[in-house]
């Protein structure tokens, strides 16, 4: 039903324009009427009209006044302005609220039903707009926890931070550092420490829902997933460094988060908070949280807060040798060479007269890289593999043979790693073409083809793009034409039929398709091979 409200301060006007919308859509609308703007204020208030007729000067509150206060609580009824041709100036001021059309007196009967089919349409219209809406908005509050989830997992416990990045930008995180909140929860304290019976975990899975509310209420930031009794929070941060002051601001409002969820969710909890991190480096965060839930018996304790333990001495570059290691394990060998060259122009920068620490540190990496790459399944491990390294790294004349020496032996490790991935990648693509080729003919997706070759759908289609220049669309959709191609050489299959064994349920989606590929249609294409 269409709710529609005429106002005039013409009786006669006003029977008059119900008389005639009521016997043409009577059976679908709903009809009131008013004869000051006070009564338009008061009437759309009950109401909520989907369409208005106004006539603009009436006695008291006048149509453009009635309207400014309409809008405040009703956005989306669409406004039809009606006017002796003398007081039009008036609708001027109307244009900034969104006046669909002046209708100007007199108003003839085909004017108004016009009218009213044109509004009718458009309410239709923003209907199925809100209706979609509503829906993508359902939709999207499944879907962001799942993503939460997954970036969390992502960055904390895999080596490899797929497509990590533009899962954030899509949910609008745009901060390049954080730091990890573990929240723990039990039953009860017992020494500062919860009490977390197996069925603590199970009914965490039932509040969830609520806790993740509760925390997003409080606290901008990502849910990760519950993993035993505790749950893992990401907390985007603009730099990457927090005053004492802030330190402070966070701990007490953790404390009054933790309140909450004990008030509505029948359980006790505590939190450990690491440092602001980048965002590839969240994993040392988490490990800090960590730290802080089991090194304190405290409610709420920030890792700088406690003790520190195992930190580098003076000024060691701790950034440079993540990087150069991170960039290791993702095989990318220049840049992990740039970051090796700067870590070892470090060491005989601050110590060059230090050569037996430098050798061992040099050793000490290599090892280190050729584990990961072993880790890795990259290269087999034999005992007496390194038998000649210690006598090597210190038999150098100068720091020079030793450096090359050193990044000869990182990128070899490195390039391991890269090799093997491009040949798993290259083997994934091969596999899904041969897939496609096979089965061009079937309507297959994304999911089928990535189930076939094992990996997620979203890296699949990352690996697909970048290793074969084309989405998984666009290399199916050449396939099916060419082999649609080769079909139509042969005079004795319809284009329906072809269209069908091409994969195509609807030949006419397939001559649209067909002729943005190739600037033909079917048709055309046929009599072009045939020499007609």
């Amino acid at each position: 039903m269409y709710r529609i409200l005429i106002a005039d301060d013409e009786g006669l006007m006003l029977e008059s324009l119900k008389t005639i919308i009521m016997s043409q859509y009577g059976d679908c609308c709903t009809l009131e009427t008013a004869k000051t703007g006070r009564a338009v204020i008061e009437k759309t208030e009950s109401f909520h009209p989907d369409i208005v007729f106004l006539d603009i000067h009436m006695p008291g509150i006048n149509g453009i006044q009635a309207m400014k206060e309409v809008r405040k609580s009703n956005s989306t009824a669409l406004f039809y302005i009606i006017s002796a041709y003398d007081k039009f100036d008036y609708a001027k001021e109307a244009i900034d609220l969104g006046v669909e059309k002046y209708l100007t007196k007199p108003i003839s009967r085909k004017t108004i039903l016009s009218t009213v089919e044109e509004a009718i349409k458009k309410v239709d219209h923003n209907r199925a707009l809100r209706r979609s809406q509503l829906e993508i908005q359902e939709k999207m509050e499944v879907i962001i926890p799942v993503m939460e989830q997954s970036i969390i997992t992502n960055l904390l416990f895999q080596t490899e931070m797929q497509d990590v990045g533009y899962y954030l930008q899509l949910l609008d995180v745009e901060e390049t550092c954080g730091y990890i909140m573990v929240i723990q929860f039990g039953t009860e304290y017992e020494n500062g420490r919860l009490i977390s019976p197996v069925r603590m975990s199970v009914q965490a899975q039932d509040f969830y829902p609520d806790l993740r509310s509760l925390v997003k209420a409080s606290l901008n930031c990502l849910v990760g997933p519950v993993m035993s009794n505790r749950i893992v929070l990401l907390v985007p941060h603009q730099g990457g460094q927090i005053s004492y002051e802030d330190r402070i601001l966070i701990v007490e409002n953790t404390r009054r988060l933790l309140t909450k969820l004990e008030e509505q969710l029948g359980a006790k909890f505590r939190a450990g908070i690491g440092r602001v991190r980048k965002i590839e480096d969240l994993q040392l965060s988490y490990r800090e949280a960590l730290r802080s839930l089991n090194g304190s018996k405290s409610r709420v304790i920030h890792t700088e807060d406690l003790q520190p333990e195992g930190l580098y001495g003076e000024e060691f570059p701790d950034e440079t040798e993540r990087r150069m290691f991170r960039f290791l394990e993702d095989g990318n060998t220049s840049a992990m060479l740039s970051e090796s060259n700067i870590f070892f122009d470090w060491m005989i920068q601050h110590y060059p007269d230090d050569r037996g620490n430098i050798c061992l540190k040099v050793l000490e990496y290599i090892i280190r890289a050729e584990g990961i790459a072993f880790e890795s399944g990259t290269v087999n491990y034999n005992f007496s593999d390194r038998n000649d390294y210690l006598e090597t790294a210190t038999s150098f004349a100068d720091y020079e043979s030793l450096r090359q020496w050193f990044v000869e032996k990182m990128a070899a490790a490195c390039d391991t790693i890269h090799d093997y991935r491009e040949s798993q990648s290259d083997s994934v693509i091969k596999k899904a073409q041969a897939y496609i080729r096979e089965n061009y003919s079937h309507d297959i997706s994304l999911d089928d083809v990535s189930r076939t070759v094992n990996i997620s759908p979203y890296y699949f289609s990352k690996v697909f793009k970048e290793e074969s220049g084309e989405n998984f669309i666009e290399y199916l959709t050449r396939v099916r034409v060419e082999k649609a191609k080769e079909l139509l050489e042969k005079p004795d299959l319809s284009i329906k039929i072809i269209s069908s064994m091409c994969g195509y349920s609807d030949p006419n989606y397939f001559s649209r398709l067909f002729k943005k590929q190739t600037d033909m249609t079917p048709r055309e294409y046929r009599m072009k091979v045939s020499g007609q």
